[in-house]
């Protein structure tokens, strides 16, 4: 009380306002940002929890290791955030809301401490240190010294309390809408979100909530429903084999749409839409929910280095593979690679194709000499089956290969030209011309096979072409996917795995020998599917490398 009495006696009331407006800004930030969470079931802070950093990282990472833990987490974040934002806006139990706001700040704050987390730069600046939670976590402080309470609710509950014991105030109108001034300004971030998000109907959001635990979205009444598997909803952690002494999961993650390449056919804008949707935020929450899931690795262009060296600095563990591509020459992006931290590098498809055409099998030779040199796994990648078959007459011979994989069983496989810059030139649709002749040819080869494009860019289900691919006799397949699919095509995959499989060639296990070795019989087989094959690595119950595997960690290059 004596608190209340004091601010009211020395706080004049262009101050007393500009309070009461610091407050309400707040709260409208609070208020949006918790109603925005509730309007998506999809949502989850699983991705922030996993991608935390700094020395309270662990408790994070505790925090979304648990289904039950997390969804307490994600109903705090909403709630708490929409019921502090009410409150500071209307002016009414403002310290409590006040505090409650700053808890909430802080545990942002520690959780991702710039001083700990890589430059963050974009749309929000760049800071270190102090950032916006720090710079809001303050200005909360300030409300719950200075609560400027005379605007706002509190001031009418407080009012009708001394109503019976004081005399009538002749100012009591002012007083009123003062107390009320809250209320329209409560409804414009109402009309805000509304206007934003959509007048969902009471049908719909019946049904959202019915279906809140199958993580579904709907646009509209009038759309198609569409079902997002969330964190909790995976069946099991995806099965691992081996390359020398890399533990890899059978799938892998693929970096093109991380990095804006859709090869979306016709549609000219959705590279770029791609590339905008994949924030450096995006991407650790990808690679984080792809770790909790088992999928150890992602397979990427040097472009991508520095955000994957980012990830690693904030706690991250994925693995990358290195196409070694988007350098002058090969042998410039095998160095970029290895210096950066890569797993194992291979020659991109697109660049062997070219080699191989032009006879400079001497090129590929001493790139995989470079990469063996560094005792990483060297591979060879080719969208064309006469490069990899140049590459075996030749006597190359890699310690994996990357092929691409795909019937051309869909629409847009029929269109051989599309009209690019005033003329008709091959359409960008099809990379694997007979797929059949490449799991033949394939399957006599003793070296593990990664094959690529086993979707056709989302021309084919996951579910048909992770089979194909498997059968076909892929050893491990790389799949391009968003953060909502993740969860989704890793059930898949395990489904597949753990069924009955008809396979053109045995499974490929590495037997030991140093590597790069090449020899047919450092290669064993087994016609075991890895659900159940001895050899075949699980990783542990967070997710992440098998223990004893090195850290991955940006290097120097070792002179060659």
């Amino acid at each position: 009380m004596h608190n209340n009495t004091l601010n009211r006696l020395t706080l004049p009331p262009r101050v007393e306002i500009l309070l009461a407006l610091l407050r309400m800004a707040i709260g409208w930030h609070f208020l949006y940002e918790g109603w925005t969470k509730l309007l998506y079931p999809g949502w989850t802070a699983a991705g922030f929890l996993a991608s935390a950093g700094g020395p309270f990282s662990g408790f994070f990472h505790w925090l979304g290791a648990n289904p039950i833990r997390l969804r307490a987490v994600d109903l705090l974040n909403e709630w708490g955030l929409l019921a502090a934002g009410v409150a500071l806006m209307l002016g009414i139990m403002i310290r409590p809301a006040a505090m409650a706001g700053a808890g909430l700040l802080g545990l942002y704050y520690i959780a991702h401490p710039p001083l700990f987390s890589p430059v963050a730069q974009g749309a929000e600046g760049a800071y270190v240190i102090v950032d916006r939670n720090v710079v809001e976590l303050l200005a909360l402080v300030v409300v719950f010294a200075l609560p400027a309470d005379r605007i706002g609710l509190q001031r009418l509950l407080n009012g009708r309390r001394k109503a019976a014991t004081s005399a009538p105030d002749p100012d009591s109108r002012r007083e009123l809408a003062a107390a009320l001034l809250g209320l329209p300004v409560l409804g414009a971030p109402v009309l805000s979100i509304l206007r934003k998000h959509g007048w969902h109907s009471f049908e719909e959001t019946a049904f959202r909530t019915q279906a809140r635990g199958k993580r579904a979205f709907s646009a509209s009444a009038t759309v198609p429903s569409f079902r997002f598997q969330g964190v909790s909803d995976p069946r099991g952690q995806m099965p691992r084999a081996r390359i020398g002494d890399l533990p890899l999961s059978r799938m892998i993650l693929g970096g093109n749409l991380i990095g804006g390449w859709a090869h979306a056919r016709d549609l000219i804008y959705a590279s770029k839409l791609v590339k905008a949707y994949h924030t450096r935020d995006k991407i650790f929450e990808t690679f984080a929910l792809a770790e909790r899931c088992g999928v150890n690795t992602v397979l990427t262009n040097p472009a991508l280095c520095g955000v994957i060296n980012d990830y690693w600095r904030a706690g991250g563990k994925i693995q990358f593979i290195s196409d070694c591509g988007g350098s002058k020459n090969v042998l410039e992006g095998i160095a970029r690679s290895i210096d950066q931290g890569a797993s194992a590098c291979y020659f991109h498809g697109g660049i062997a194709d070219s080699l191989v055409e032009q006879g400079k099998f001497d090129v590929i030779a001493k790139g995989l000499d470079v990469i063996r040199s560094n005792r990483l796994p060297a591979g060879i990648g080719g969208h064309k089956l006469a490069t990899i078959r140049g590459c075996v007459e030749n006597g190359l011979h890699p310690d994996f290969w990357m092929k691409t994989l795909h019937r051309n069983e869909y629409w847009s496989s029929k269109q051989p030209e599309s009209w690019v810059g005033g003329s008709w030139a091959k359409a960008d649709n099809i990379w694997c011309e007979d797929a059949e002749a490449v799991a033949e040819y394939m399957k006599a080869l003793p070296e593990p096979w990664m094959a690529f494009k086993i979707l056709a860019a989302g021309a084919i289900h996951p579910d048909a072409a992770f089979r194909y691919a498997f059968e076909s006799g892929a050893d491990f397949i790389v799949v391009g996917m968003y953060d909502f699919q993740i969860v989704e095509d890793v059930n898949l995959a395990i489904s597949v795995l753990n069924g009955p499989l008809v396979r053109r060639r045995d499974w490929r296990v590495w037997r030991g020998g140093p590597i790069g070795a090449g020899r047919a019989d450092l290669f064993g087989r087994d016609a075991v599917v890895p659900g159940a094959n001895a050899v075949v690595d699980r990783p542990n119950a967070g997710g992440l490398p098998a223990s004893g595997h090195r850290s991955p960690q940006p290097r120097g290059l070792r002179p060659v």
